[in-house]
This record gives structure tokens, sequence and C-alpha cells, in this order.
């Protein structure tokens, strides 16, 4: 055992002279030890230190982290229960629609039906209306036609009777015990002279029984007592009045008369001058054209002015001067004789646009009403021809 060495469990004494330099090296050494080991010990103390900050912050945002997660597993449990009652609903009002959809779409089936009932019942209606129509204006133009005969008919007669007047007239100046220049005294009412545009409907007295009665007075040659007797007994016994539509035939207007004068440009035919017109105008206009040419829209009263207005006339129509514009269904001519003549077309007049209140004479030469504001292309005026 050695024995201890001077200073041993002293602290270190004042070195006395130089040291030995064999123990500096050493001591740098451990010094030198010591220092890195407190820096690697601090090292590691900063090592821990921020893994613990690190640590301590992963905790903190972990806990942040769970409790953004609680929350926001609240408020998705909330918008979840918000959304399925927002379903629910929904679901519930697609239910109601679908059901009130259903009723809408019965309901329109039911609309769609009863519309179909009332197309049917209309159609049904205006086909019963159309047929009324076609029968009223058959019969319409039935009446018309048949009234047309019969005052054809009418005028024939007066025609007849006429001529028997004029032949018994004739007769009775030829009667024996007359002396020359001398006549009887009027046995039967004479005729006037009737102008040709008199009106139509004056009162003619004509013999109703002059075959009969006045050959019997004839063949009495008595000439004291004929002119008292004839007189008395005669006219009270022969004479009639019998009710014309016609205007009578007068002595000045009989066939041949040389009354046949037209203004240039106007057609002669009977006793009558026509213009046929070339202008497209209104039943109004056709009417003023007329009237400024000194006459009238055509007035047609038998078969024959008929067959030539007719040859005449434009095919595309021509206004004629018949119309209904006062009364419906009273048709008038123009110079204000009755309708004694027609020659409708089958199932006219109809008055089919409600206002058809016009003639109009189409091509086939046949009569149909039409509406006044329609233009024509042709339009026949009238006038008497001069001598």
């Amino acid at each position: 055992m050695n024995p201890p060495s001077q200073g041993e469990g002293r602290g270190p004494g004042p070195t006395v002279g130089p040291q030995d330099p064999a123990e500096f090296p050493k001591f740098s050494r451990r010094r030198r030890c010591c220092g890195q080991r407190m820096q690697l010990a601090l090292l590691g103390l900063a090592t821990v230190l921020l893994w613990a900050g690190l640590l301590t912050l992963l905790l903190f945002w972990h806990w942040d982290t769970v409790q953004n997660l609680r929350q926001l597993e609240v408020t998705a449990a909330r918008n979840v229960s918000r959304v399925s009652k927002d379903l629910e609903r929904h679901n519930g009002d697609q239910m109601a629609q679908k059901s009130q959809a259903a009723r809408v779409s019965q309901n329109m089936e039911e609309i769609r039906a009863e519309q179909e009932r009332m197309k049917a019942q209309d159609s049904e209606l205006s086909r019963n209306l159309d047929g009324l129509r076609l029968d009223l204006s058959n019969l319409k133009s039935l009446n018309l036609n048949e009234r047309h005969t019969a005052l054809r008919s009418l005028e024939r007669l007066q025609q007849e009777v006429l001529k028997l007047w004029i032949e018994l007239h004739t007769s009775n100046a030829r009667t024996p015990g007359v002396t020359p220049g001398e006549t009887l005294p009027p046995i039967l009412p004479i005729i006037p002279t009737v102008p040709a545009m008199a009106p139509a409907t004056t009162l003619t007295t004509v013999p109703a029984t002059a075959p009969t009665t006045v050959p019997v007075t004839a063949t009495t040659t008595v000439p004291a007592t004929t002119p008292t007797t004839a007189p008395a007994t005669v006219p009270t016994t022969a004479s009639a009045t019998v009710p014309t539509t016609a205007a009578p035939l007068s002595l000045s207007s009989t066939p041949g008369s040389t009354c046949n004068t037209c203004p240039e440009k106007w057609v002669s035919f009977q006793r009558k001058c026509y213009y046929f017109g070339a202008e497209p105008k209104r039943w109004i206009q056709a009417r003023f054209a007329c009237s400024k040419l000194q006459g009238q829209l055509v007035s047609i009263h038998s078969q024959e002015e008929q067959d030539f207005l007719a040859r005449h006339a434009n095919r595309k129509g021509t206004w004629i001067g018949l119309r209904d514009l006062d009364r419906e269904g009273e048709f008038i001519w123009m110079d204000k004789e009755p309708l004694n003549y027609s020659n409708w077309r089958l199932g006219e007049p109809n008055n089919g646009g409600q206002g058809e209140d016009c003639v109009m004479m189409q091509g086939s030469g046949q009569w149909n009403d039409a509406f006044c504001g329609s233009r024509l292309d042709g339009w026949v005026c009238d006038r008497l021809a001069t001598c």
C-alpha cells in the first residue's frame, strides 16, 4: 500500500514550481470529455423537451380534433334528423301531390268526356240545323217558284182576257144599226193605255163573263133600244174587277213597237236598254253607277228577259236589282214591282252568311243571295228605250 500522497484528502495545494507535463494532457482530456457529456446531456434534454412539446401539441390537437368530431357528430345527427323529417315531409307532399294529380287527371278525363259529348251534341245540332235551313231554303225556293208560276199563269190569263176584250170592242164597233163615225155606248170599261213604268199592282177592270153575254146584245139589232138598254144591263152583270200583280199590256207597248232606241254601249231588248258593267263593284257601288248612267240595276220579270241576260252577263257573277235589305225574306226589285218571276238556285235564298241581302246572277243564270259587300266583276243596268 502506497503511502498517501501529499495532499490526498485535501484540496489541491498550491503548486510549487513547475507541474508535471505528463498530467496536463490528461486533465484536458478529462475536461473535454466532461464538456462533450454536458453537450450530449443538453442535446438529449433539448430533444426530450422537443418531443415533449410535440407530444403536448399532438395531445392538444387530438383533443381538439376529438371535440370537433364530437361536435360534428352532434351536428350530423341533428342534420340527419332534420333531413329525415324533411324527407318524410317531402314524401308526404309527394303522396298528396300524386293523389291530387290523380284527382286532377280524373277530372280532366271527365271534362274530356263531357267535351266529347258536347261536341257530339253540337255536331248533331248543327246537322239538324243545316237540315232545317236546307229544308227551309227548299220550301222558300219552291214557294217562290210556285208563286212565280201562278203569277205567270195569271198574267197569261190577263193577256187572253185583254185580247178577248179587244176583239169584243172591235165587234161592237161593227154592230149593225150604227152609222159610220158613231160609237156604241161603252158596254165594257175600256182599259186605259198604261206606260211601261206603271206600278204592277194596279187594279184592272176586265169582263169576267164577256163571251157569254156580249154576243147576245150584239145580235139584237134594234137601233132604238140599244142605246137605252145596253148601259143599264150589261155593266151590272158582265163586268168584274180582277186584281192583278203584273202591269197590263197597253196598245202602245205591244210587240213590234218602234220604241227601241238606246244610248251608246247599251243593248236593246224588248223595248228596254241594258248596260253590262265589267268593273268589280259592291252592290251599292253598282247601284250608284247605274244611277249615274241614268238607269237602275236590272229588274227581271220574264223568262225571255232572263235568257237574254244569261247570254250576255258576266260568267263570274253579276249583280241584279233584287234585294231584301228592308225586311229579311221580302225581296224587292229596283223598279218597285213585285217578285213575279224567279230563277233561284236550289236551296236559295238561304241567307247563309246571316247578312246575304243582295241577289246575284251566277254564270249558270240562276240566282243566289250574297253578301252586299262582296265585289263582283259584273253588274247590269236597265232603262226604258226611247222612240
